[in-house]
């Protein structure tokens, strides 16, 4: 799954207000820092109704961050949330991709076939949601439309493969693989990801809006995640590393061993910018207290990591879903919750707190 996973209530609990960033977008464009207008783009994912794209404005024109959804209509939104602002699509120069997830870089292949605009991401972008995949060099420009053959094949394959903690993945509704398969999802591999002409090195300084950001390598959400931060105007792009009413979703399917300690390390870094006055981030509304708000999603996580704890010596050889079960509440379990919940049970298992064993191919834990 690729949208941020809604903060959820433990089982029993009662459903959660609504979130800043299940709203629907607006056709309104707003100037939230100096040269930076927001724009919205409909999206519809699980506790998403919007993505927000930043246009940079600058003597050359413009610098958009996280250019939607793929598609016709998300292109037909940004076309005319453009306009709305007094831009053509003409204008843009640089596409900058926040981390490889469809919903932010999805208009950046056609921004840069229409307009020869850079697209601009952190070093280590990759196609997130397909681990092996993750390993490859591969050439994205080299994929061609599938057959409806191969697409049934493909879709067949990714839904009977088994995930790291031995599950199989749950296969959507028919209705939803109609939808992914009109967007392109099933054409080849996934999503067409896109070639970046430019990539960022953490602490790299890139120019947008007539002044200089200072690129922070923040992996969590994604291993490949970027954001940036303007110390003039103490302005923050901090994509979907730090929302404001939802926390990021942790996927257990990583290169690295640890993705929650990755976590840890790039939301407390986020507590050591000095100056920071104003939050953009990929969804909801723009925020202030970003070490406050770091803060809270990362007691958010050590609540969890105490309650596997806790659990652990009930269940003992309790599984990846077991430890679901407890930690998410029934509307929220599949595959989305189970790679949450196996990130949180690796990083205890790093720590030397939990002990695994993989009997027929499903891995257990029990306390060390």
């Amino acid at each position: 799954m690729t949208a941020p996973a809604d903060q959820q209530p433990q089982a029993g609990s009662p459903s959660p207000a609504r979130r800043q960033e299940q709203e629907q977008a607006t056709a309104d464009v707003d100037e939230v820092a100096p040269g930076v207008v927001r724009m919205q783009l409909p999206i519809d994912l699980p506790g998403l109704g919007h993505v927000n794209c930043y246009a940079l404005e600058d003597e050359r024109g413009l610098a958009l961050v996280d250019p939607g959804l793929p598609g016709e209509q998300s292109w037909t939104d940004l076309s005319d949330r453009l306009a709305r602002a007094g831009y053509r699509v003409a204008d843009v120069h640089t596409v900058v991709i926040t981390h490889s997830h469809f919903d932010h870089f999805g208009g950046s292949s056609r921004l840069h076939e229409e307009t020869g605009a850079e697209i601009v991401t952190h070093a280590s972008f990759r196609v997130h949601w397909n681990g092996k995949e993750m390993t490859e060099d591969e050439d994205s420009s080299s994929l061609v439309e599938a057959s409806a053959d191969e697409q049934e094949a493909e879709i067949d394959r990714i839904f009977s493969e088994r995930l790291p903690w031995g599950s199989r993945r749950t296969r959507p509704p028919d209705q939803q693989i109609e939808r992914f398969k009109a967007l392109g999802r099933f054409a080849g591999t996934w999503f067409r990801t896109p070639d970046p002409t430019a990539t960022l090195q953490d602490a790299q300084v890139i120019r947008l809006a007539r002044r200089e950001w200072v690129a922070l390598h923040t992996p969590g959400h994604t291993h490949d995640h970027l954001c940036v931060f303007d110390p003039e105007h103490g302005v923050v792009l901090s994509g979907d590393h730090v929302l404001p009413t939802i926390t990021p979703h942790i996927a257990g399917l990583s290169l690295v061993p640890d993705p929650l300690a990755q976590f840890f390390e790039s939301l407390q870094r986020m507590g050591e910018l000095d100056g920071v006055r104003t939050v953009l981030p990929a969804h909801g509304h723009p925020f202030e207290d970003l070490a406050g708000r770091a803060a809270e999603i990362i007691d958010h996580h050590e609540h969890r990591l105490q309650v596997i704890r806790d659990a652990s010596a009930q269940l003992e050889q309790g599984t990846v879903t077991d430890f679901m079960r407890i930690l998410f509440s029934e509307r929220a379990w599949g595959d989305m919750a189970e790679s949450e919940t196996y990130a949180h049970l690796e990083h205890l298992l790093q720590l030397g707190e939990l002990r695994r064993s993989d009997p027929g191919g499903v891995a257990h834990y029990r306390p060390a």
